[in-house]
């Protein structure tokens, strides 16, 4: 099986990891799931990594999850929907809790759990075309699994007006809510990365761990805290995926129709 995340390391000790679904929108499935984990926890260890990257291969970021993933989520019971989400949810605490300054390089559209990715990132620059939207209650879902840390990123105020209405929204929208720091031209997409690592680069690597920490202590974030709510979350979208509106949710998602709550 290809490989689902590319990995290069510069001499500078910049990590880029490139979601490698291009076909797929970089929808996430099992095995991407389980190939990012690695690459991440792999990556803290390394000291020579000052920081990394994370962007998508062609035209998205990432769609959030992968059709034929679901299709199978659609049919297993509770008990596997609650393992599959802890997995997710192990991803994302590799990446929001990392040891080294992380950027959300947004090339294009996120969705669902591509909106999680860009959260867990302490920067997050993207294109002015991207669009955006927390989907999960047009399949009778919820944001379960990435709600803690999209939530950090945007506040409440403005998690409560997303999670619920499910709209679509812009990169500028994206960066009146902090949802992303910079949203620039395609063309200016890389300079700015470049200009964002420059400065980076210029900081000790022990200083910024710990300053990591420190703000994510100060916004009452810890991995420890993190894993709790993560168990409770994961039981929440797992009772979600197999109950009746869930299952018609998925699918109407899967047979490209309306679900019944919808007209």
């Amino acid at each position: 099986m290809a490989d689902r995340v590319m990995l290069h390391i510069d001499g500078r000790g910049v990590a880029t990891l490139t979601l490698k679904r291009a076909e797929k929108h970089n929808a996430f499935d099992d095995d991407l799931i389980a190939e990012l984990t690695a690459k991440l926890v792999a990556l803290d260890r390394n000291e020579r990594v000052r920081a990394v990257v994370l962007t998508g291969a062609g035209k998205s970021f990432s769609a959030g999850a992968d059709l034929e993933w679901m299709r199978g989520m659609a049919t297993a019971s509770e008990q596997e929907n609650q393992a599959d989400a802890l997995r997710l949810a192990k991803m994302l605490r590799a990446l929001n809790f990392l040891s080294k300054p992380t950027i959300a390089r947004v090339n294009g559209a996120a969705y669902g759990g591509g909106i999680g990715l860009v959260a867990c990132c302490d920067i997050a620059i993207g294109v002015d075309t991207a669009k955006f939207s927390l989907s999960e209650v047009k399949l009778g879902l919820a944001p379960a699994t990435i709600a803690p840390y999209v939530v950090c990123a945007i506040g409440g105020r403005q998690a409560r007006r997303l999670f619920v209405n499910g709209e679509i929204f812009s990169g500028a929208e994206a960066e009146r809510i902090g949802l992303l720091h910079h949203c620039v031209a395609a063309e200016a997409l890389d300079e700015t990365l470049e200009r964002t690592l420059h400065f980076l680069l210029k900081g000790g690597p022990v200083a910024q761990r710990e300053s990591k920490a420190l703000a994510l202590r100060m916004a009452g974030m810890t991995a420890g805290s993190a894993e709790k709510i993560d168990a409770g979350n994961a039981a929440l979208i797992a009772r979600l995926r197999v109950s009746p509106e869930g299952q018609e949710g998925i699918g109407a998602f899967l047979e490209k129709r309306k679900a019944r709550w919808n007209g």
